[in-house]
């Protein structure tokens, strides 16, 4: 490990870096839309999912994992107090981000906010997300680790490209890492290393992903050719790509020297609207499947443990170490 030991934010309070252990860094406790709860609730109970969110957790935690990164953003329902209360009752790091998941326009509210209209105000949301990484998320304390943000099969829309420029320059500002989503059919994960290489954002600061959901080794390769790390990220979701598949490419990509440059996770949460319909496709979605599944059949396929620990422990460590929050905030034009 060649970065220094630092303190890094979790819901529950600061951690040292190299007490992260097994790391998720791309999961999600709840995934809501709080318009749909609040006035169609038939299927949310709070206290319900609480009290089930904690079970899932503690049941990742005594199965190995020490830590979960909540990448629950703007556009996902992210509220932290809820967070908070489960987090009192899990022996388990949760680490929560900013950022925003929009995949086509944003809420009508920044319509009138947008620096580029008639107004020609600062950007927003960089001032928005500069705060949950400095001075916490709303007014809970808890600070932000991590920026998220989001490109889909629509592309480089005018404001899906306006949330990418404002997580590159809170990047910039803050050091923080960023940990995208994409559509990999379409290799979006080279649009957002465009624009992140444009604002001059180091790609060593960026996981591509849902790299994971493609066996096109060669799209995968130019990724990691550009200086990112790949989220391999959705074992479980096989109704997307299969099983077999997912473990190929991770397993070729080892054998090719690239395992210091993987992460791996599920993407799943404790709970979302449509969570029975999609759990019937995908049972293994879980917290634990990577432990109790993907892992052996990883070893199986001649992945060694300290390519699994570095995927796992190390590069986690790494990249909160090597981006960690150093300066409270740059302005920005």
């Amino acid at each position: 490990m060649t970065s220094d030991v630092v303190m890094i934010p979790t819901v529950a309070g600061e951690v040292r870096s190299d007490e992260l252990g097994v790391t998720l860094m791309h999961e999600h406790i709840f995934i809501l839309s709080p318009e749909l709860e609040q006035n169609y609730p038939e299927g949310w109970q709070e206290e319900e999912r609480v009290a089930d969110a904690i079970t899932k957790l503690q049941a990742a935690k005594n199965g190995g994992v020490d830590t979960v990164v909540d990448l629950t953003v703007l556009g996902l329902g992210r509220y932290i107090p809820r967070i908070q209360r489960i987090a009192e009752q899990v022996d388990i790091n949760i680490i929560v981000a900013t950022g925003a998941y929009i995949t086509t326009a944003l809420p009508l509210q920044f319509m009138f906010q947008d620096p580029a209209g008639p107004l020609g105000k600062r950007e927003v949301l960089i001032d928005m997300f500069e705060q949950d990484a400095a001075k916490g998320i709303s007014d809970t304390g808890v600070r932000a680790a991590i920026i998220k943000c989001a490109t889909d099969h629509a592309g480089l829309t005018p404001d899906v490209e306006r949330v990418l420029r404002a997580a590159a320059r809170v990047q910039r500002g803050t050091n923080l890492p960023i940990f995208t989503h994409t559509e990999a059919e379409t290799r979006r994960g080279l649009d957002q290393l465009r624009i992140f290489a444009a604002e001059g954002v180091d790609p060593q600061s960026v996981i591509i992903g849902h790299s994971g959901d493609t066996g096109d080794l060669d799209y995968l390769r130019e990724l990691l050719a550009a200086g990112s790390y790949l989220g391999m990220d959705r074992f479980g979701l096989y109704n997307i790509l299969d099983y077999e598949t997912r473990l190929d490419t991770v397993a070729n990509l080892c054998t090719e020297g690239y395992s210091s440059r993987l992460l791996l996770s599920h993407d799943t949460s404790c709970y979302f609207r449509w969570d029975a319909e999609l759990r019937s496709l995908a049972p293994q979605w879980h917290y634990t499947h990577l432990i109790e599944d993907v892992l052996p059949d990883l070893r199986r396929r001649g992945v060694s443990q300290g390519q699994i620990d570095e995927m796992m422990v190390v590069n986690p460590r790494r990249i909160f170490e090597s981006n960690h929050l150093c300066v409270a905030r740059e302005e920005s034009s």
